[in-house]
This record gives structure tokens, C-alpha cells and sequence, in this order.
């Protein structure tokens, strides 16, 4: 029988393909082996890992952490469990970054003396938590990311939201703008209070007035009772300006003037409210932009701005979007749609290649168009829009034809060198007539 070193030593070599980290231990928590993934994992040198033990893994002592979890020392030494395993999930900071670990441990027993050891397993699942986080958010899928761009601004808005200063995100349409104020609202103080939405380029310039400022009754044709008004509705909590760059230009001081000094008249009124509310602002279009041609006020644009931040368009983070395309298709689940649909490589990287002007909304569209049309559980490039495919066909087609001209012209200077320059014997080497080789010369600029 051998030992149970000479049984580790045959073991080692099978460790070393495996991604995630893996550590062996004896019961009593002396480390035996490890791979170089969970050296990977926790950041650890050649010279940290010539001293690793089981009590200080990355300045954690993972024996402890096992016991905290439910892995009892009486059950590990006993003649029963010797079956037991257990998975849960920890976070570790790591080089001062929290990553979790999704960590498996199984009781195993080798054919020897001193057999019982125990296999510890570790895969990095930090990801899959700030999916799982964005999407605890109700319509909050634009903000899984992975992207250190957008992560950075979710950082930033994590800071600001709990302040009262003003927040201004500025981007593309479709970039998750609504989502990212529900953020700033959900993790501040007045998050127990209202969120409030306007889009102002929903509303015609007549009405949006009374919109956010309420009327009396008989303030205009149509007033038939007295109406509070977004402001009003939104005191104590959270008002969000969509598309604020529709705002009139002349109620615009109006505005100005609430977010001073906290107080407005309603229209028909000369009654002073005064409310309480933060303002969270979004635009499609550049705010400063608009300031130099006159057309937005600077004193609200700099009251609005804060904090100013861009949301970047879907087309700069392409790496997140194969865990929106998860996070879209589960939040579908949700809705009744089939859980087990999967999308193929292909459709995968056809998604990624697509501008997506549109943005994370127009995934949103695809993804549900894509399950739909799927064939036998699987999306394919078939099951995509229409106008995805035909994007992609026309890049296939520009990246193809500079090759194809190439070929055809060498083809042609081939058989002209064969035939010593004589097109009619050259048509004949292409097997084509005189006419047909002279409108070929013709388009590729071949004297």
C-alpha cells in the first residue's frame, strides 16, 4: 500500500489544470497541497506560498472560517460523516478588493494510513454577486457590469447618494440612466420616502407646469379641481428629471428658484409651498452644449450639476454584455418565458459586434426576440432581429470585398501575363468572352 505522500504527489500534477483554487489539508488542518490557481485567487507570491497554512490563507485563517460555517471538529473526527461536505459562500478582501469565494469542502479518503483527508475548493464568484445584486433592483439590469468605467461611476453615486446634492447623468438614450437615479434614491436617507419620475419630453410645454407645480382649481380652460403637482408628490424623497433638456427655457427660473430656496406657487396661485426634495436629473443631449448656444440656463445647469456624471453607451463596455444577455433572459424567466433556452457561441459574438445604438434598452428587445425565435432551445444567428443579422452581413461583405477585388485583379494580371497582354487570348485562359474580361478590367481600374 503506499503512502499518503507518494499518493499526493501523483495527485498534484491533477490539480494544476483546475481553474479554480484547491487546497488538500489532513483533519487536523495541516495544509498537504495546493495549485496554483488558489495562489492566483488570493494573490499570493512563490514566497507566500513556500510558507501557506490553513490558519493564515491570505491573512485568513481558513480553519476557522470552515468551523463558522457548520463544519463541526467532532463530526470531522468521528467514524460517521465521513461523506460530509459543505458549500457556502465568504468574502475575503484581497489586496484590498472584496472578492467572494464560493467554497466547497468534501471529506475524501485515500487508500492508506492517515487516508482521511479533506479537499477544499475555491471559485471566485464576485461576479455573479454584482449581478445577483443589480438585479435585486427592480428593472436595475443596465447596471450589471463588470465594466471599470461604469463601475467607477457606480462608486461615485454610492458616495453622493447619501448627500442632498444634486445629480446630473448625462448619456445616450437606452443607457440605464432611469436605473442608475433609482440607485442614488435607494441608497440614500430619503430612500423610505417617494421616488418621483418625469419624463419632461413626454409632456407638452403647456402642460408641464402644472405637471411639476400643481394648479388650483380654475387656474386654466380644463382646471376643475385643484391638483398638487410632482413636487408636492415628491416631498421628503426623490424627484427625477428625465430628458431635462426639454424643459421650456421659460421655466427654467422656476425651477431655479424651488431648488434654491426649497419653495414654489402653484399655478393660479400665489400661495408660497415649501417642500423638501432631492433632484436627480438626466439628458441625452449636452447640457453645456446647450448653456453655450444659449438654450438652457448656466445658473440651473451648474444648481442641476453638482454632480455630474456620463454614463457610458453600451458599445464602450462590450465585455458586460454577455451578463446583461444572463441578467435579460432571467428577468424573462420571471415574466413565463423558458428558463432553459441557451444562446449560442455564434449569436453571442454576433451580440458583441453590433454597435447597438439603441443600448442596454435594445438589448433588452433582442434578448426577447432572440428566445421567441429560438429553435430547439438554442438562439442562433437566426433567431436575432433582422437587423443584426443584416448588420453584420453587410461587415462581412466590406471586410470581404477588398480581398475579392484583390484576387479577381491578380487572376486577370495573371492571365495577361500568360497571354503576353493579349485580352482576347487572356478572356480565353479566364474562360470568359473579350467583352466580359474588358468590364471586369473596367471596374477594377485595369488599363
Amino acid at each position: 500500500m503506499q503512502d499518503r505522500e507518494q499518493i499526493l504527489k501523483l495527485l498534484q500534477p491533477l490539480l494544476e489544470p483546475i481553474q479554480e483554487g484547491v487546497m488538500i489539508t489532513d483533519l487536523g488542518g495541516v495544509l498537504l497541497c495546493h495549485n496554483h490557481g488558489l495562489a492566483d485567487l488570493f494573490g499570493l507570491d512563490a514566497e507566500d506560498c513556500r510558507s501557506l497554512s490553513m490558519s493564515d490563507l491570505g491573512g485568513h485563517n481558513m480553519r476557522r472560517i470552515l468551523i463558522q460555517a457548520g463544519l463541526d471538529r467532532e463530526e470531522e473526527t468521528g467514524a460517521h460523516h465521513c461523506e460530509m461536505s459543505l458549500q457556502f459562500d465568504h468574502a475575503f478582501e484581497i489586496n484590498s478588493d472584496v472578492r467572494w469565494m464560493r467554497i466547497h469542502t468534501q471529506l475524501l479518503i485515500l487508500p492508506c494510513e492517515n487516508g482521511r483527508i479533506r479537499m477544499i475548493v475555491f471559485r471566485d464568484i464576485t461576479a455573479e454577486k454584482r449581478l445577483f445584486a443589480a438585479m435585486s433592483s427592480k428593472d436595475a439590469c443596465g447596471i450589471a457590469t463588470e465594466d471599470p468605467d461604469m463601475m467607477r461611476l457606480i462608486d461615485r453615486l454610492n458616495v453622493v447618494a447619501g448627500t442632498d446634492a444634486s445629480v446630473l447623468l448625462q448619456g445616450e438614450s437606452g443607457t440605464g440612466k432611469t436605473e442608475l437615479a433609482r440607485l442614488v434614491h435607494q441608497r440614500s436617507r430619503r430612500a423610505n420616502k417617494a421616488f418621483v419620475e418625469v419624463n419632461c419630453g413626454a409632456i407638452p410645454a403647456s402642460l408641464i407646469e402644472s405637471e411639476l407645480f400643481g394648479h388650483v382649481k380654475g387656474a386654466f380652460t380644463g382646471a376643475v379641481r385643484d391638483r398638487a403637482g410632482r413636487f408636492k408628490a415628491a416631498d421628503g424623497g426623490t424627484l427625477f428629471l428625465d430628458e431635462i433638456s426639454e424643459l421650456p427655457k421659460e421655466l427654467q427660473p422656476k425651477l431655479l428658484r424651488v431648488l434654491q430656496d426649497g419653495e414654489y406657487e402653484a399655478v393660479g396661485s400665489d400661495k408660497t409651498i415649501k417642500v423638501d426634495v432631492r433632484l436627480v436629473s438626466a439628458s441625452n443631449q449636452d447640457l453645456r452644449e446647450m448653456v453655450d448656444d444659449g438654450a438652457f440656463r448656466p445658473d440651473l445647469y451648474y444648481r442641476i450639476a453638482v454632480v455630474a456624471l456620463q454614463v457610458p453607451a453600451l458599445r464602450d463596455r462590450p465585455g458586460d454584455i454577455p451578463m446583461l444577455v444572463d441578467v435579460l433572459h432571467k428577468r424573462l424567466v420571471v415574466r413565463g418565458y423558458p428558463a432553459d433556452v441557451r444562446f449560442a457561441p455564434e449569436a453571442i459574438r454576433t451580440i458583441m459586434n453590433y454597435p447597438w445604438p439603441g443600448n442596454v434598452r435594445e438589448l433588452a428587445n433582442t434578448v426577447e426576440h432572440a428566445i421567441i425565435c429560438a429553435a430547439d432551445g438554442v438562439v442562433g444567428n437566426d433567431s436575432l432581429p433582422d437587423t443584426l443579422q443584416e448588420y453584420c452581413h453587410a461587415r462581412r461583405t466590406q471586410s470581404e470585398a477588398p480581398a475579392l477585388l484583390r484576387d479577381e485583379r491578380d487572376e486577370i494580371e495573371q492571365a495577361l501575363r500568360k497571354a503576353n497582354g493579349n485580352k482576347t487570348l487572356a478572356a480565353q485562359i479566364l474562360g470568359v468572352d473579350r467583352s466580359t474580361l474588358w468590364r471586369r478590367m473596367q471596374r477594377l481600374g485595369m488599363s
